[in-house]
């Protein structure tokens, strides 16, 4: 089976969206799971979210920022590539249903998830808010799109360049102020699902955070993307990636979500040294 890659776009600096043609996954694929794909032989098996499906075409939408030496190698890919595999749809589908008023906050390339999921509880009968937050104006992306997918779009940058200056807990807080908010999901860093959690945890708003830890294998074998939720063991890949934020020990997961950036950090050394020399 080949992936092909059908489209290749920059969104935004270091950031990039591919549409890639994978009708047995698009086929079964929900808001909220993920794929995971290795762009080349005996290279690592990396997770990205499923950002955007057409099933009649069937074709699988994914974006990623390339930070690491497989997404770097990523990017570097053009129309008409082929990745090596790609397996999915993986994890449980976020649960989609009325609850009436939904906030959806992505941060960062927490972003481009979103659109499914927010898309999905807008087609349910929901008022949907979507809070978009970035560093800067320049890694905004999908301004349009993510408008069409709610009924509300917010956008917050840490500089002000763009929307409203400062982080999308402050726009969630000052909607919860406004109205009643019977639902929330973040995705997107650690930190900010983590202060999103703090802050609804206050007003008893069930919120649900996507959880991006270390992943390997995506079935639950490895054990490496296991977090402590409510006191017991789970595993982002099967049995999320959606939790109960205000259950998740966040502390936990974001030390070992540090346990290998030094490795991480010379291997991305050793391969633009390797470049330099070719």
């Amino acid at each position: 089976m080949s992936y092909k890659i059908l489209s290749k776009k920059e969104l935004c600096a270091n950031q990039y969206e591919l549409v890639i043609d994978a009708p047995y996954v698009v086929r079964n694929a929900k808001a909220g799971q993920f794929i995971i794909l290795r762009a080349e032989e005996n290279g690592e098996r990396i997770p990205l979210t499923i950002a955007d499906v057409n099933k009649e075409k069937g074709e699988l939408t994914i974006v990623f920022m390339a930070v690491g030496y497989t997404t770097k190698k990523l990017a570097e890919y053009n129309v008409g590539d082929e990745l090596v595999d790609l397996a999915g749809p993986l994890g449980k589908p976020t649960e989609i249903k009325k609850y009436g008023t939904v906030v959806c906050l992505a941060g960062g390339y927490g972003a481009a998830p979103c659109y499914l999921i927010s898309k999905a509880f807008k087609d349910a009968g929901n008022k949907v808010y979507m809070i978009m937050g970035a560093r800067n104006k320049d890694l905004i992306f999908w301004q349009d799109k993510m408008k069409s997918a709610c009924d509300e779009l917010f956008i917050t940058t840490d500089d002000g360049s763009l929307g409203e200056k400062g982080f999308v807990t402050q726009v969630l807080e000052r909607i919860m102020n406004q109205e009643k908010v019977d639902y929330a999901i973040a995705v997107g860093p650690m930190p900010m699902m983590r202060a999103v959690a703090n802050m609804t945890r206050d007003k008893e708003i069930y919120t649900e955070a996507s959880m991006n830890p270390i992943m390997v294998d995506g079935t639950g074998m490895c054990g490496a993307c296991r977090l402590t939720v409510g006191g017991e063991t789970k595993f982002a890949c099967v049995d999320g990636p959606d939790f109960d934020a205000h259950k998740i020990d966040f502390d936990e997961v974001i030390n070992r979500c540090k346990i290998y950036k030094e490795e991480e950090k010379r291997r991305s050394e050793n391969c633009n040294l390797l470049k330099m020399t070719l």
